[in-house]
């Protein structure tokens, strides 16, 4: 990894690869939820990944700096400062509004989206705010802190870790410091009221992202708000997966499945603007 540093703090990244640019954004934990997909995609592609505030390699700036916005305007540094262009912007979960937040800045960068169990609108209905009220609490943000059992869980074979060994299990658990496990609930608490960011985020998806072309994959066991729908209904045209008995993490779930269907709706679809 390397570092760079940007208006929301200090940012581990990395850029390996070559050939058609691929952006991959996670915000919430680490980019080492992409390690398995990358050796599927680097022969093929530029990757570039990066570590939110917060997260990973990345500083730790505490509370005020641990926002989606935050996580929007590293993404949107990271590109200025490397200059990306026609990019391919793959989005998971949280990476998916800070991701496009970003790119409503850089529309003319963007050659199609990827959302891999993500979404990028304001979160409504019972179910889906009152999860990120649970999960964005301070009694389960402490909760973590003081035990670490989100890292733990997200390590195991239903969560990331399908694919891991014991060794891989653990150094994916060494990267949550206090700080970074709290950074995961504080940023799940940001998802319910960063409300200017998600109309940022919609705009973009309804104005000069419209005609992008989309691809969604999830979960066969992972999308309860139905999420692919709404994308769906906003890209009517969009190609669709869903990774058997896939759950959170369908990158990691299924590298090689996945990998396969990005490269081959990307050498369809968006070839570059």
């Amino acid at each position: 990894m390397s570092e760079m540093d940007t208006p929301a703090g200090r940012i581990a990244f990395s850029d390996t690869g070559r050939g058609p640019t691929l952006l991959l954004v996670h915000v919430g934990m680490s980019s080492f939820l992409w390690r398995d997909l990358l050796p599927e995609l680097t022969p093929h592609f530029r990757c570039v990944t990066l570590d939110a505030p917060g997260n990973g390699g990345s500083s730790r700036p505490g509370k005020a700096g641990t926002t989606l916005t935050a996580a929007a305007i590293a993404v949107g540094s990271l590109i200025d400062q490397l200059d990306l262009r026609d990019i391919t912007l793959v989005v998971h979960d949280l990476g998916g509004p800070a991701g496009i937040a970003a790119a409503a800045d850089h529309t003319d960068r963007i050659a199609g989206i990827a959302a891999i169990n993500a979404f990028a609108w304001k979160p409504t209905g019972l179910l889906f705010r009152g999860m990120l009220a649970l999960m964005g609490s301070a009694v389960m943000r402490e909760l973590d802190a003081l035990t670490g059992w989100l890292p733990a869980a997200a390590s195991t074979r239903f969560g990331a870790g399908r694919h891991w060994n014991s060794a891989v299990r653990k150094e994916f658990r060494s990267i949550f410091d206090r700080e970074a496990r709290r950074s995961i609930h504080r940023y799940l608490a940001d998802a319910r009221r960063a409300d200017t960011l998600f109309d940022t985020a919609e705009r973009a998806l309804r104005g000069p992202l419209a005609d992008r072309p989309l691809i969604t994959v999830f979960g066969q066991f992972n999308d309860p708000l139905k999420l692919q729908k709404r994308w769906l209904e906003l890209y009517p045209t969009a190609r669709q997966h869903v990774v058997p008995r896939g759950n959170h993490f369908p990158m990691c779930d299924a590298p090689a499945d996945v990998a396969t269907w990005l490269r081959d709706w990307h050498n369809r679809s968006a070839p570059g603007r």
